[in-house]
């Protein structure tokens, strides 16, 4: 089964969880509340809304979401890009 092209905020943040984990170790879980921050500051831009009116994210871009915000943290403790 294909994964969804457009998650609601709890969605998101369950992929790009999995995916910082991939990454992390297992570490450094995303939560709804984060994915809506993202969306607040300008780093995520919904692509539509689901039957309730919430915001649906596409796969897309919560997945360049989490990458610029995985880079900047690593940035902000000094660990550079590789």
């Amino acid at each position: 089964m294909a994964a969804p092209l457009l998650y609601t905020a709890t969605q998101a943040a369950e992929a790009a969880t999995g995916w910082r984990r991939l990454l992390s170790a297992g570490a450094a879980a995303v939560t709804p509340a984060t994915v809506r921050s993202w969306a607040t500051r300008g780093h995520l831009t919904p692509a539509g809304l689901d039957t309730r009116g919430r915001p649906l994210y596409a796969r897309a871009d919560v997945a360049r979401a989490e990458a610029a915000t995985r880079r900047r943290a690593l940035r902000l403790v000094g660990i550079p890009e590789s």
